[in-house]
């Protein structure tokens, strides 16, 4: 293996045609640019100048060295450049996958402002369900993923970013007057939309249900949020969501109240490989991202409690 500060030396030689000049350039001593280029000729086992008491010229060897030095210390110089610009967050890539119900809602202004602050970062964003987003991940498709807390065995790790409540979207014919929240008892008695068996709050609700002994009535399996309010708005039965997804302004036709007895909530959380590090600026991202999605769901909930649908 070639010492690195030795080609620095013969090529700042090569290129000055001097080694008091090379050491200036360098910021070395002319005895240790000299020593360095030696132990290089040692190394390679020719002599890479001749050496006279005018000048310094390269030898055929050494011409044939230069070329190819020159690319090496090139490219060594801009990985270095190409990591300090990485370690003070000044350029780099940033890819991340998200569940669309989050994409949708939380995400935009927050990618919005980190954009604002380090333009240099390229930021690349893939939509995935929560079963993909996990693939995704462990695959190291992504530098991370933003989902909801899974439990399985797994080397991926879930940091808790925040906790979401789960609300009912309630059709008029269904409403429950002065209520301010609605149990799985009551949603046993009312046509509920239902998610994909795939979907985390789906299998979340399933277990909750299990828990009671209780079933509900659903006719319809949607997978899209808006299909879901499109088909509650219809009067096509009860929608189950996400707080931040559901209506943020009361419609006529709506009532929306937080899933409780059992309460139930959705965990969002920073998902990465058991064991890898995230560059200064993927850190950076997900400290804001963390910040910027509690400030957001605390006041949805404020929304919520100012939604409730009045007693008539």
């Amino acid at each position: 293996m070639y010492n690195l500060k030795a080609l620095h030396s013969f090529v700042a030689v090569a290129e000055s045609g001097s080694f008091r000049k090379a050491a200036e350039l360098l910021n070395r001593s002319q005895s240790a640019v000299s020593m360095q280029v030696r132990q290089l000729e040692d190394q390679i086992g020719v002599a890479l100048f001749h050496r006279t008491t005018r000048r310094v010229q390269l030898t055929h060897e050494g011409e044939v060295l230069l070329a190819r030095a020159q690319r090496a210390v090139a490219e060594f110089d801009a990985g270095l450049r190409e990591l300090r610009e990485a370690a003070n967050i000044e350029s780099g890539r940033i890819s991340m996958i998200c569940v669309p119900s989050i994409a949708a809602t939380l995400l935009p202004q927050v990618l919005r402002r980190f954009r604002d602050a380090r333009p240099g970062i390229t930021l690349s964003l893939r939509e995935l369900t929560s079963a993909g987003i996990l693939r995704a991940v462990e695959q190291q498709e992504v530098d991370f993923g933003i989902g909801p807390m899974v439990d399985r065995a797994s080397d991926l790790e879930f940091t808790p970013l925040v906790s979401e409540p789960i609300v009912a979207v309630i059709p008029r014919p269904w409403w429950l007057p002065g209520h301010s929240h609605v149990s799985l008892h009551d949603l046993a008695a009312m046509p509920v939309l239902q998610a994909p068996t795939t979907a985390a709050l789906r299998g979340n609700l399933d277990r909750e249900l299990a828990a009671l002994g209780l079933t509900l009535s659903s006719k319809f399996e949607v997978a899209n949020v808006q299909t879901m309010l499109a088909f509650a708005r219809a009067g096509l039965g009860v929608a189950i969501l996400p707080a931040m997804t559901a209506p943020q302004t009361p419609e006529p036709e709506l009532q929306v109240l937080p899933v409780m007895c059992p309460v139930m909530a959705r965990m969002i959380c920073l998902i990465t490989l058991r064991g890898t590090a995230l560059s200064p600026a993927a850190r950076e991202l997900t400290t804001l991202i963390h910040d910027s999605f509690a400030a957001d769901v605390a006041q949805a909930q404020g929304r919520l409690s100012g939604s409730i649908a009045p007693n008539n």
